[in-house]
């Protein structure tokens, strides 16, 4: 792991989600240290509503090989040099994982459940890009096939929220524009 430390606003305000990674692997160990940071997000009643199943060091081969198993048959229609390009982006990556939550009855606990894990999975993302590492969390269809889903250990109370690359990159993304706090806020009781 680096020394970088970045502040949190230079890694909110930096981060970029990578989409073009360089192939070279990402190392467990660090990959480990990220995430025994990010369980810190909050969540409702310490729940920890989270699970993960990591692909890195021999099991990527292994993921990148089932990706193609579920992903390839949703694009039949796509011409091959379509088609490599589409399995380009799933061929790069460093590292894989899958962020699992219970399929908890309760309405209100699930939807608990999900932003804490939406939370951990930025923290994730931003502690990342704090050592140089891209991410980019994806939700793509074939991630709820049944037998994809029994393929990595998912069990039937629970769902794949993301699938989050990892990998190096050789070029940042360009900034896209986000809308001010003008544009978003309401102040409550004032007329305009």
């Amino acid at each position: 792991m680096s020394e970088q430390s970045l502040t949190v606003k230079e890694a909110i305000r930096g981060r970029r989600s990578i989409k073009l990674f360089n192939g070279q692997p990402v190392d467990r160990e660090d990959l480990i240290e990220i995430i025994n940071t990010a369980v810190w997000a909050p969540n409702h009643g310490n729940r920890q509503p989270w699970r993960i199943i990591l692909a890195c060091d021999a099991g990527l081969d292994a993921v990148k090989e089932l990706i193609r198993e579920y992903a390839v048959p949703e694009w039949k229609e796509l011409s091959e040099e379509v088609l490599a390009k589409k399995m380009q982006k799933f061929a790069t990556p460093g590292a894989y994982a899958f962020v699992i939550v219970p399929q908890d009855v309760r309405q209100k606990e699930r939807y608990e459940d999900f932003a804490a894990a939406s939370s951990f999975i930025q923290n994730i993302q931003l502690l990342a890009w704090d050592e140089g590492i891209g991410a980019c969390w994806k939700t793509p269809n074939w991630i709820d096939h049944p037998k994809f889903r029994a393929s990595l250990g998912v069990k039937p109370e629970e769902r794949i929220i993301s699938m989050l690359q990892f990998g190096y990159f050789d070029t940042i993304p360009h900034e896209k524009p986000r809308k001010s706090a003008e544009e978003i806020v309401t102040f409550f009781g004032e007329k305009e």
